[in-house]
């Protein structure tokens, strides 16, 4: 007499754990620039007044632009909606950020700092798709966009962000040295 034995496993598909990771990196990196946007958003005056004595030229504008980039580029990657444009919104306010933080020394002094990892992640995003626990798969039923689009998406980020840089702050942010005080 033969006894077939059959083993359970339980195995979970790929897709389903690179579904759970973007998710995860979507609501932590989408909560960071939601928290940052509301941050301004409440105490505006506050963003606007650091603008104004950073020398930003339309300070209040610039204010309003960062937050609402920052909010609506948070939500859009926290629920996976509009994925691709609010990754383009969250890369162009954090290449600014970035150049911010390295504007007031040299670059390579502090050229990995959250602004920095943050660009990064929406760009990635940018690239993967929100996956299918997102808006962008249930409502649209797709979570990424193509390749060429993509590319174009983070094109248009980092242009948005150094032509806000340039008109609204007009120096540049790369120094090889700490630039006078």
């Amino acid at each position: 007499m033969t006894t077939n034995t059959t083993e359970l496993t339980h195995t979970t598909p790929v897709s389903t754990m690179t579904d759970t990771g973007l998710l995860i990196l979507r609501v932590a990196t989408g909560a960071t620039m939601l928290q940052a946007g509301l941050i301004k958003a409440f105490d505006f005056s506050t963003a606007a007044g650091f603008m104004e004595s950073s020398g930003w030229r339309l300070p209040k504008f610039a204010a309003f632009m960062v937050t609402a980039a920052e909010t609506l580029g948070g939500i859009g990657l926290l629920f996976g909606i509009l994925t691709p444009l609010a990754a383009c919104a969250v890369i162009g306010a954090m290449v600014d950020a970035w150049a911010v933080n390295v504007s007031a020394d040299a670059f390579w002094s502090q050229p990995f700092n959250v602004p920095f990892l943050v660009a990064f992640a929406a760009a990635a995003l940018l690239f993967t798709g929100a996956g299918t626990l997102s808006v962008d798969h249930r409502v649209f039923g797709r979570s990424r966009v193509s390749m060429p689009l993509a590319i174009g998406l983070l094109a248009v980020g980092v242009i948005a962000a150094v032509v806000t840089w340039i008109a609204l702050n007009g120096v540049n942010p790369i120094h090889f040295t700490a630039p006078p005080s």
